[in-house]
This record gives C-alpha cells, sequence and structure tokens, in this order.
C-alpha cells in the first residue's frame, strides 16, 4: 500500500521520540486508505520474559497507533488527545530483535470523541497483538499547561519509504 505521507517524530515519547535512548524511535506513515502504518523493531531493553517484548510496550504502540490514525485521516498532525480506554489482546509472543509492522485506522469518530482499531504484525502479516482504543480529543493546553506541539512534536525526518505491505 502506497505511502502519502510521513509523520512528524516528538523528542521524548517511548514510542516515536528521537530523543528517548530507551524508546522505540519508530517512524509512522500516513497510508493511501486513510489508516496509518509503521515499521519497527523492539529491542532487548524492551523485554519481559527472554525474547518476549512487555505487553506494557506492546500496548503503548498501539496506543500511540490510535491517535496516529486520526492524524493520518485528517493529513496532519492537529487534533490530540488523551486514551480514554484500551483493550489489548496478545495473541501470539511479540519478539524483540525482528521488523514487526504495526496498523491503526479510525473506525469511529464523533466531535469529541474517536476510536482505533491497532495492529502489530510480523513480517509474514501475522497478527500479534491487537486493539480496540478510544480517545477524547483535547487541545495541547488542555492536556497539559505549557505544551507546545510545534516544539514537542518537531522532527519531520525524511526517508524513502514509498509503501508498505498491509492485510487488506
Amino acid at each position: 500500500m502506497k505511502v502519502t505521507r510521513k509523520q512528524r517524530n516528538s523528542k521524548m515519547c517511548i514510542v516515536c521520540g528521537l530523543d528517548n535512548e530507551y524508546g522505540l524511535r519508530a517512524p509512522f506513515y500516513s497510508m493511501e486508505d486513510g489508516s496509518v502504518a509503521t515499521r519497527f523493531c523492539y529491542r532487548e531493553q524492551h523485554q519481559s520474559y527472554p525474547g518476549r517484548v512487555h505487553g506494557g510496550l506492546i500496548t503503548a504502540m498501539l496506543d500511540e497507533m490510535g491517535l496516529r490514525a486520526l492524524w493520518a485521516k485528517e493529513g496532519e498532525e492537529r487534533t490530540y488527545g488523551v486514551t480514554l480506554s484500551l483493550e489489548t489482546k496478545y495473541r501470539k509472543p511479540v519478539p524483540y530483535g525482528v521488523p514487526l509492522i504495526g496498523r491503526g485506522k479510525v473506525v469511529r469518530e464523533t466531535g469529541n470523541f474517536l476510536t482505533a482499531e491497532c495492529t502489530i504484525m510480523d513480517e509474514e502479516l501475522n497478527v500479534l497483538a491487537n486493539a480496540t482504543v478510544k480517545y477524547i480529543k483535547l487541545t495541547p493546553q488542555q492536556i497539559e499547561a505549557g505544551i507546545d506541539e510545534h516544539e514537542e512534536m518537531c522532527y519531520l525526518i525524511p526517508d524513502d519509504v514509498t509503501e508498505i505491505v498491509l492485510p487488506a
């Protein structure tokens, strides 16, 4: 599926923050069908049991993709929000040290709320974990006084990713 644009990365987010030495530093892409996708790799520092990623970090990635799915749909990083609920289903162990694919899509949106379905897959497109995430839309000022979204979401580093293989 074709990439329509690359989304911005933040400074310190555990999932996308480029200045966070412990984070995933995951890139995110808006896709032609209005979904968001990422290709990323957990590291050994993200483990729970040897060979497996900690469930909280799996859920963090699923959570990140939900709001980014709205950004893919809107065409820019303008709407912010916070998670109201998140139901994760762990289908198979998620390994670290191997390439993975994430995908999120908005399935319901009202004025102040949004629901997204998000999935983490291996390169053979086997579903490893998925979630339904619900958000309330808020401005950066409502989330935390003093946030400057332009300062925090400051990195837009071009790359040559033009397509990502995703299930239909």
